[in-house]
């Protein structure tokens, strides 16, 4: 049996390729870029870190700017779309064909994430209940999934793949919370004609998918130059638009597996009686067709939605959230640490995180149980249901971001910070170490 034909440029890059299907390389990519972000926040290069990311940028047209941002405004508003896109691609196949497909199996995850926003929220608001700071309750909310998931697969085959899949619709489920909790409540004043045309751009979208247009260039061109452009001008955050978006895009295949195997092997029998030599480095006309052919039904298999998933993924999970981090996450510690606690932002999200996740999903978890509305999943029980709510305590990414929605006042914006700095590491330590430690 002859061997591939490889090239050095496949050698170099076998390790990256490698490192990026790694799935817990994620959560240790974003922990390198809040290291770097903190190192530069506190060296002499502190001024520059800083203004860097306060550069605007914009078009020119006729002399006069459109769409003038900050880069730290596109880094959040733009570059964050995809991350939401991806979100979105992932909790509609999760509705379509994954863990919230079957309504029993649904229940759980739904029920732990519902439990896992409203009890966070709630010692927020309790500590937090009027003024400016009360503007921070959506910040302790949200579960980091990158980092979640990265503790969790360095536990390896310790723990019963139903832990894994459990925590991701749950996050999936808290994904989708927190994106209507930016959508209603961390809004500016609302254009409703751009809003009418962000929306007119989703039904053309929309009614793309059901004439059965299932290139991704057509979505592309109307989700970014359309959608996410009109929502951004609509003062509705850009990030819901790219949510709506992901929506509209196709899920299902055009082909059936056992007609596409037959298909296959039609060709594959087909390729065999064609002359070949090895010898000549192309393909005949013959060949080129049946290659093309079965290139067609292989994308005919593959809905668009998940190719847009597996294409983006590693983007964002190796770019964006890493740039992201890059830019939101540089905490001073030359801060004056007395003023840490002139307000409650600090404790009530490190408390909303910490105590309100846990409390939250594993009381709903156990209430759900206790009502026989359902059941543990295979492999889980109370100790490590304690540790994953642990895990989702870790709020990075999304509680970063809602922080930056949320306040304007350097003061709160640095002390919810350090809410959700000690607050991850504390959850992802303690969520590791009891995980670690119970019977598989």
């Amino acid at each position: 049996m002859q061997s591939e034909k490889t090239f050095l440029i496949d050698k170099l890059s076998q390790p990256f390729h490698k490192f990026i299907q790694n799935e817990k390389m994620g959560g240790v990519v974003l922990g390198v870029s809040v290291l770097v972000a903190l190192i530069l926040a506190n060296s002499p290069l502190a001024d520059s870190y800083h203004h860097f990311f306060e550069q605007k940028l914009g078009f020119l047209f006729n002399g006069e700017s459109f769409l003038e941002f900050s880069l730290h405004h596109w880094i959040n508003d733009g570059l964050m779309a995809v991350f939401f896109f991806v979100v979105g691609l992932e909790l509609k196949r999760e509705i379509v064909g994954g863990e919230l497909s079957s309504p029993r199996n649904a229940i759980l995850p739904i029920a732990a994430a519902i439990g896992g926003v409203i009890v966070p929220a709630f010692i927020y608001l309790i500590l937090n209940p009027s003024g400016e700071t009360q503007n921070g309750w959506g910040i302790p909310m949200a579960t980091d999934i990158a980092f979640a998931l990265g503790v969790l697969f360095l536990l390896g085959n310790r723990i019963p793949l139903s832990l894994k899949v459990f925590l991701t619709a749950l996050a999936i489920v808290d994904d989708l919370c927190a994106v209507l909790v930016i959508a209603f409540f961390y809004t500016s004043d609302i254009s409703a004609l751009s809003l009418i045309i962000g929306f007119g751009f989703v039904l053309f979208m929309y009614l793309g998918n059901k004439l059965g247009i299932r290139n991704v260039l057509f979505y592309a061109i109307l989700g970014i130059g359309g959608v996410w452009t009109s929502f951004l001008l609509s003062g509705v955050h850009a990030t819901i638009a790219a949510v709506i978006a992901s929506f509209t895009i196709p899920a299902d295949m055009t082909i059936k597996e056992n007609l596409y195997l037959i298909k296959i092997k039609d060709y594959l029998t087909k390729l065999k009686a064609l002359d070949s030599n090895d010898e000549i480095p192309t393909v005949t006309n013959e060949q080129m067709h049946l290659l093309d052919q079965v290139k067609k039904d292989t994308n005919k298999i593959i809905p668009p939605l998940q190719r847009l998933e597996h294409a983006l993924h590693p983007i964002v999970t190796f770019v964006i959230i890493p740039i992201f981090a890059l830019a939101n996450a540089g905490l001073s510690f030359s801060m004056q640490w007395d003023e840490l606690f002139q307000s409650n932002v600090a404790i009530a999200v490190f408390l909303g995180l910490v105590v309100g996740k846990v409390t939250g999903i594993v009381g709903f978890t156990w209430l759900v149980v206790k009502l026989k509305i359902s059941e543990l999943p295979l492999g889980m029980n109370l100790r490590n249901l304690f540790g994953l709510g642990l895990l989702a305590s870790i709020g990075f990414t999304m509680s970063l971001f809602v922080t930056s929605l949320a306040f304007t006042n350097p003061e709160y914006i640095m002390q919810a910070k350090i809410g959700i700095f000690t607050a991850s590491l504390f959850g992802g330590v303690f969520g590791y170490f009891v995980l670690s430690t119970s019977k598989k």
